[in-house]
């Protein structure tokens, strides 16, 4: 596919919101590698290639996993995930898919469990904004493969 719009380039003050949050993100009390595997799931429930990509190389970047990665879409039935990676999972997936108008109660109830107040809001604003940046990125189809680990690293 070709690329329409280099939104990174071309839409520098729109996107300078989003770095925002992605820099108040890097702070949280949520581990960044379980923030980058909601990175990664929520991206493939999106079929954000770009990100997809971006993700991948992070984490296998930082130590993670290819057999997690490669069963990543099958979670569930893997048994390679902590109970907090599998809330955190959960929680990615309701809130991405929003069925019914809510998040179930037993679904909350499982990260309730795991998270912090604080967490949980932060984990909930990571799944935000990684929708965010897949809907940028399937709008204008950046160049998948090009990305580097850590090129949009906050610094």
């Amino acid at each position: 596919m070709e690329q329409r719009i280099n939104a990174f380039e071309k839409g520098q003050n729109a996107m300078k919101a989003m770095y925002g949050l992605g820099a108040y993100l890097a702070k949280s009390p949520v581990e960044q590698s379980l923030l980058n595997l909601v990175y990664f799931r929520v991206s493939q429930i999106n079929g954000c290639a770009f990100c997809l990509d971006m993700h991948s190389k992070d984490l296998l970047a930082n130590g993670e996993s290819d057999q997690r990665l490669f069963v990543m879409d099958a979670w569930r039935e893997a048994p390679f995930y902590t109970d907090r990676e599998r809330a955190a999972l959960a929680w990615a997936e309701a809130v991405t898919k929003i069925t019914d108008g809510q998040v179930a109660d037993e679904t909350y109830a499982q990260a309730k469990q795991q998270f912090t107040d604080e967490e949980l809001i932060d984990l909930t604003l990571a799944v935000t904004v990684i929708n965010s940046y897949n809907r940028i990125n399937i709008a204008f189809r950046p160049l998948v493969g090009t990305y580097k680990v850590g090129q949009f690293a906050v610094k």
